[in-house]
């Protein structure tokens, strides 16, 4: 064996060290690439697990989106199938304490209703100072046909027809022993005229055979006689005797129902209502007063509230016409402008005469 010389092992050494620093270097670079392989695996192995992640991520979301859409689709179902359910009523508020009845008006005492009756009187005494029968007449025998005559027709009707029927049968005597039928054709326009003639001639006789002739002066005899009524008796009595009485028609009752007197429709317990609100002195005017303002005033379909002098004291104020200037357009004979119903009035009269019958 050949013993190695220095240069050899200069040589041997060197390649020695030649060998070791480049094994050194390929085991560097064998470990730089193993390390590069790593952190390639590494970020390989990172990149596939985030994928994986991404991937279960959305996967996740896509379950849980289906399980809620699934979800929502199964509610829906049941709701439909569920009958809908009825809400529960509110509660009802609880019930309002209730009013206290209003205080009905206390009724009126005797003595107020008298005092206001008796107010209306004197209110009506000085618009229709120049208050009167409005038939014209010359004595008992006159006015009681006349009244007789006014039934269901007015008095101005009348006041046109009695002058003819007078100038023939001046007298009871004379009208009691007339023909009928030319009595009949004297008064046709008051209407009814059959009727009126055998109550007139009837009238007539009684009074030439019972009564001398004469019309008496007692109620009592006056109701006895064809076609005479309280109402008929008490006009001849209180204008051609000066007997105090109540001339009950269809305006005076109509009144004295309107302002609340009495509620009372027979005439006589009218009647027997308005004499225990009046003295005995009065029944005969307040008749009349009465009678005019239900004819010129306060009229049965349409009153002239707006135009009624004692409007303030009237308890049925606004059942008419409350303007004062359509008010006034109602308003009737003299209050109008118009004549009245009587063809010979008496002097204090404000108005104009009545015309005769045909006239214009």
């Amino acid at each position: 064996m050949k013993k190695a010389t220095p240069a050899t092992e200069a040589t041997y050494g060197k390649k020695a060290t030649a060998s070791k620093t480049a094994a050194t270097k390929t085991a560097s670079k064998t470990a730089a690439t193993k390390t590069a392989s790593k952190t390639a695996a590494t970020k390989t192995a990172s990149k596939t697990a985030a994928t994986k992640t991404g991937t279960k991520t959305a996967a996740t979301k896509k379950t849980a989106t289906k399980k809620t859409a699934t979800k929502k689709a199964a509610v829906k179902q049941a709701a439909a199938k569920k009958p809908p359910v009825k809400k529960a009523p509110a509660p009802a508020p609880p019930p309002k304490a209730e009013a206290a009845p209003k205080a009905k008006p206390k009724p009126e005492s005797h003595t107020a209703l008298v005092r206001r009756a008796r107010r209306i009187n004197r209110e009506l005494a000085e618009v229709y100072s120049y208050a009167h029968p409005e038939l014209d007449f010359e004595n008992p025998f006159e006015l009681l046909v006349a009244t007789v005559l006014s039934a269901q027709t007015t008095d101005l009707r009348v006041n046109q027809t009695t002058p003819r029927l007078f100038a023939a049968y001046p007298t009871p005597e004379d009208l009691a022993a007339a023909n009928p039928e030319e009595v009949e054709e004297l008064i046709r326009p008051t209407g009814f005229f059959r009727a009126k003639t055998k109550s007139i001639m009837g009238l007539a006789a009684a009074l030439r055979d019972n009564h001398g002739g004469e019309v008496p002066g007692r109620i009592e005899d006056l109701v006895k006689l064809p076609g005479v009524g309280r109402k008929t008796a008490f006009v001849v009595l209180g204008n051609a005797f000066g007997v105090p009485g109540i001339t009950v028609d269809t305006h005076f009752g109509r009144l004295v129902r309107r302002w609340k007197w009495t509620e009372e429709t027979d005439p006589v317990k009218v009647e027997a209502v308005v004499a225990d609100l009046f003295p005995k002195s009065e029944w005969t005017m307040l008749s009349h007063r009465v009678i005019f303002h239900g004819r010129r005033i306060c009229h049965s379909r349409k009153p002239a509230c707006g135009a009624c002098p004692i409007a303030e004291i009237c308890p049925s104020y606004g059942e008419g016409e409350t303007d004062p200037e359509k008010a006034k357009k109602l308003l009737k004979y003299e209050m109008g402008g118009l004549p009245g119903q009587r063809l010979k009035p008496p002097p204090d009269y404000p108005g104009k005469a009545a015309p005769p019958l045909g006239a214009a």
